[in-house]
């Protein structure tokens, strides 16, 4: 029998290395292919940009106006230099010169103004602020090249409960999810330009262009940030070299959840609470951020609400990680009724359209269309004033298409290139890079303070998964003692109705009927006077 056994053992070894041989060919051959696949999808999408970018032969000229009728019977003259295609309508750029003679000659036409160098649109370079006192870092340390025991996870998590499997840093990046949300403020000047802008339309392009920008940073980044501790909170006062300081806590564990609160002296407040929601669909990850984010002029009024789009990760099984925005963004004007509906349109191999595409339109409270925005969530986004607007002919199955004819578009956003040596940096931005740089005087439940978060930034990560493990075990330990303390069981498994922020609080929103926590003041006043008695002790 052991003669029979090792006879066999040995048979499966040679069987055993041609399998795997084989199987490291499959896997050579299917990445050459989906290689292949993205060069010529990127191939695909430069010929259809430089196809649109070529000036029109007479030919084109007409087949584009006899599509068009109602326009072309309107001014025959009228030359059309490039068209965009929606699922929901149609945009036709046109010669400023035809438009003005079209509007019978106006001194202050609409054209003119849109021609007109103006403070606000066309200036896209990277606002330059008051330098700051201290200098900033400009790198961190190298990303180590650790590869993934998914069988060394597997084996720990036997016999655990669900819900106290600790997933390593492996799959982390060294800044927590409310770094992450703070994140979101690198195109602040979009914001301060919408303060200078003369009407509520032209200010919602800035704001639309502000909502798409917060997703630039996500398309190499698909590592997942930190999870941050219960009363966890996270400051960047940036008031001298930038114009605002923000403030975040977490405010809930199961689910859960963050408040943000963002002052601007430059003329605008933002806050926000956001719970994320996610579905694992087999193939891909699917990540539902839930919550308004709320943005208010001081001087005009204008309140604008809106909610983030879904991030769906791809290949979470097998295969290259890769992520995409989905779904729409409605972008609300509560004061004048002003809206913007955005669309986040899926990739796809065999789409006509370029990859991460943004489409928009602003309209008034009389459902007037006064702008067209396009673009991509990864590069930048362009406006275009709207001078008139028809229905096309019907199509086949009888429906009909708005169509816009439009100035030439202005540049309303564009993402700033990435520091140097950014592919072993997390693919980190500039500002990503100040985010978890030490520095005295914050709070203790700074995120800054997170041992595992610091280790695993310095390279550390075995220690990081260790340290993460004690301080996850340490917020376990915290709640029961809440929970003996009052005597009482939780209304429901998981939540933390116990627990009270620090800084923020629960009152009702009048403008969507829901309680939502919002800053409460305290922080900063706390931080000049170096007085944290109250904050608990997380870390």
């Amino acid at each position: 029998m052991i003669n029979a056994c090792r006879d066999f053992l040995e048979l499966a070894e040679i069987h055993s290395r041609k399998w795997q041989r084989a199987l490291q060919y499959e896997q050579e051959q299917r990445i050459r292919l989906e290689e292949t696949i993205e060069q010529l999808a990127r191939q695909h999408n430069s010929l259809e940009r430089a196809c649109r970018g070529a000036p029109a032969n007479p030919q084109s000229e007409n087949l584009t106006q006899g599509a068009t009728g109602e326009i072309s019977d309107e001014d025959e003259d009228t030359e059309y230099f490039d068209a965009m295609e929606d699922s929901s309508f149609i945009t036709v750029i046109t010669d400023p010169k035809d438009s003005r003679s079209a509007e019978g000659g106006n001194e202050e036409s609409p054209v003119d103004e849109w021609n007109a160098e103006d403070h606000v649109f066309g200036n896209v370079s990277r606002k330059v602020g008051i330098p700051p006192k201290v200098k900033r870092r400009t790198r961190i340390p190298d990303k180590p090249n650790y590869n993934i025991n998914l069988w060394s996870i597997m084996k720990n998590c036997i016999g655990k409960e669900l819900s106290k499997i600790p997933m390593p840093v492996n799959f982390n990046e060294p800044l927590s999810m409310l770094q992450r949300l703070t994140e979101d403020l690198e195109y602040h000047d979009l914001l301060d330009k919408a303060v200078k802008c003369e009407n509520s339309t032209e200010q919602m392009c800035f704001v639309a262009a502000f909502s798409v920008s917060s997703y630039s940073t996500t398309v190499n980044r698909i590592a997942k940030p930190f999870n941050p501790m219960l009363g966890e909170t996270y400051e960047l006062d940036q008031m001298e070299e930038m114009g605002f300081r923000s403030l975040c806590e977490q405010v809930s564990h199961h689910p859960p959840a963050a408040a943000h609160h963002v002052f601007s002296k430059n003329g605008w407040t933002l806050w926000q609470e956001i719970t994320i929601s996610s579905k694992f669909r087999g193939k891909y990850l699917s990540i539902m951020p839930l919550g308004d984010i709320h943005l208010e002029f001081h001087a005009s009024g204008n309140h604008y609400i809106w909610r983030k789009s879904t991030s769906t990760v791809h290949n979470i099984i097998v295969g290259k990680l890769w992520i995409d925005q989905t779904g729409d963004i409605e972008i609300i004007n509560h004061k004048t009724k002003d809206k913007c509906l955005l669309k986040f349109t899926p990739y796809s191999y065999f789409s006509k359209d370029y990859t991460r595409k943004v489409t928009g339109v602003v309209t008034d409270s009389k459902e007037k269309a006064h702008y067209v925005l396009s673009g991509s969530w990864d590069e930048k986004m362009e406006c275009a004033k709207i001078v008139q607007s028809s229905h096309s002919s019907p199509s086949t199955e009888g429906k009909q298409k708005m169509v816009y004819q439009t100035l030439p578009a202005k540049i309303l956003w564009k993402k700033y290139p990435l520091p140097e040596n950014a592919e072993n940096m997390y693919y980190f931005s500039e500002l990503a890079l100040i985010l978890n740089e030490p520095e005295e005087g914050v709070a203790p439940t700074d995120s800054r303070w997170r041992p595992d978060q610091r280790l695993m930034e310095n390279g550390h990560w075995d220690e990081a998964n260790a340290e993460k493990q004690r301080l996850e075990e340490k917020q376990r330990m915290i709640r029961r003692k809440r929970l003996e303390s009052s005597g009482q069981e939780p209304l429901e498994e998981g939540k933390d109705e116990l627990y009270k922020p620090l800084w923020f609080e629960k009152k009702l929103d009048p403008f969507t009927g829901m309680e939502a926590y919002v800053y409460k003041g305290g922080y900063w006043e706390a931080k000049e006077q170096q007085n944290w008695a109250m904050c608990p002790d997380i870390f």
